[in-house]
């Protein structure tokens, strides 16, 4: 049995690993790589052939997990697509969503320049995208399902997103089974929405993610209190207006689902809530479609009070001009928009008009890679360009992680000490940046496990 880390090797994006068990050939991951400034002709090529992969098991929908399956199915990959239900539906979405990023890069790229074929071309079509989705096999959690007659796949839940799972590959050769297990991103403990993660079982190889190595969230405030005081703060004592960047998958759920809880409780006036991402819309009906995945809290909210993603004073947006228009409601209001990290989308009209307005309040509740607008903001610049304007930045800034889907660095090692540390070969890191990886594996060493931060395109050797 060999595995080689393709993607994610001591950055986040980009996961990708082969396993290869005599001549079957097996995909775990199939993310974009969006490290650099060349991220699409970065992802045109694979390090392999694709029409020689078997099988792709996917762990979860991000774009960093999925993002290059069309890509993959372009290039000759004819194989299933193993998954389960919520992750089907979820990825399909978000690669929909890639294609038009795609097509608008290359709009301001064509735009810039003179002729027709300025620029890289796009990765994928949404015709790829279908096709992709026509490989899609669903399977339940925590339910062994035989690839072949020597190899079976389990997925194991572990928060994150809905649909987000640990894969777990077993191995039957001479009589003797071997298990080696790929995390996928794991989530955390309590989280709005998704239920915690579950163990995994014993195993005897472990691919681990490390994006929260080293670093552990905050512990003062619940989410719910987080918000009561930030909304009070920034709309109910002063008439003001609270804008959120929120990822529309996953995180804008979390985000709905939290306020209509306060709501409910009395804890605030019914504040008007805009929802202004068309995506968050269409997730939130993927969601309400998986509704028996949810946590155990949120449907029994739905048992005593209704629909977790809908309430009164709450309104999705869907049409542009209904978008624009938000700029006139002059009452206090919570404007939740994608995307996160501010580069594009609605949120950058959200900002040009509020930026520069002291009774606005802009909550990052995910992280901003550097670089972005959201970085810019976090760090305190005075002066940002918005829809190439420097306006002065006047808004209040606030930042906080309780509504990451990632597991910290307590979460992660917790994770891995589930583990028999005399059975279990080696832990390989991956999915995070080189100093998080460090500190991780460190911790892990000094609990007595052996731990391997994973090199791009190295070939490892797994005994059987």
């Amino acid at each position: 049995m060999k595995l080689t880390v393709w993607g994610a090797a001591q950055q986040v994006t980009g996961s990708m690993h082969l396993l290869e068990i005599d001549n079957y050939k097996i995909l775990i991951d199939c993310g974009l790589d969006y490290e650099k400034d060349t991220w699409i002709e970065e992802n045109e090529y694979f390090p392999f052939s694709p029409s020689e992969i078997d099988v792709v098991v996917l762990t979860h929908a991000h774009i960093d997990h999925s993002g290059n399956l069309p890509t993959l199915v372009r290039n000759g990959f004819n194989g299933q697509i193993l998954c389960t239900p919520p992750t089907a539906d979820l990825t399909e979405l978000l690669l929909l969503d890639s294609v038009n990023i795609f097509l608008n890069k290359q709009r301001k790229i064509r735009k810039g320049k003179r002729g027709f074929n300025s620029g890289p071309k796009p990765l994928y079509l949404q015709k790829h995208v279908m096709e992709t989705v026509d490989r899609f096999v669903t399977i339940a959690f925590n339910r062994p399902f035989l690839i072949n007659g020597e190899i079976s796949v389990t997925f194991v839940p572990v928060g994150h997103l809905l649909g987000a799972s640990a894969v777990v590959l077993t191995v039957k050769q001479n009589g003797k089974d071997k298990t080696i297990a790929f995390s996928g991103d794991i989530g955390r403990k309590n989280y709005p929405v998704l239920n915690d993660p579950e163990d995994l079982p014993q195993v005897d190889y472990l691919v681990c993610e490390s994006t929260y190595g080293g670093r552990r969230h905050q512990a003062t405030q619940t989410v719910d209190e987080l918000l009561t005081e930030t909304v009070n703060e920034a709309c109910v004592k002063s008439p003001g207006r609270l804008i959120i960047p929120a990822f529309s998958v996953g995180r804008t759920q979390a985000l709905v689902y939290s306020l209509n809880r306060i709501f409910s409780k009395g804890l605030l006036p019914r504040v008007k809530v805009f929802v202004d991402s068309p995506m968050a819309t269409y997730a939130t009906d993927i969601f309400r479609k998986h509704h028996s995945l949810l946590n155990h809290e949120a449907q029994e909210f739905y048992r005593l009070k209704g629909d977790e993603f809908e309430f009164e004073n709450l309104e999705y947006i869907q049409d542009m001009n209904a978008s624009k228009a938000i700029s006139n409601y002059y009452e206090p209001c919570i404007i939740i928009s994608s995307a996160g990290m501010l580069e594009g989308g609605r949120i950058q009209d959200h900002l040009y008009y509020n930026i520069s307005n002291y009774y606005c309040t802009i909550l990052f509740i995910g992280y901003c890679a550097k670089g972005t607008l959201g970085h810019r903001l976090l760090r305190g610049d005075p002066i940002v360009n918005i829809r190439h304007r420097e306006l002065s930045v006047y808004a209040t800034i606030k930042q906080t992680d309780l509504f990451s889907g990632h597991g910290d660095h307590n979460n992660l090692v917790n994770f891995v000490k589930q583990q028999d540390k005399d059975r279990l070969g080696k832990v390989f890191l991956v999915h995070g940046e080189i100093s998080s990886m460090e500190s991780f594996k460190q911790t892990l060493m000094e609990n007595g496990y052996n731990a391997e931060i994973a090199v791009k395109g190295k070939c490892y050797s797994l005994d059987l």
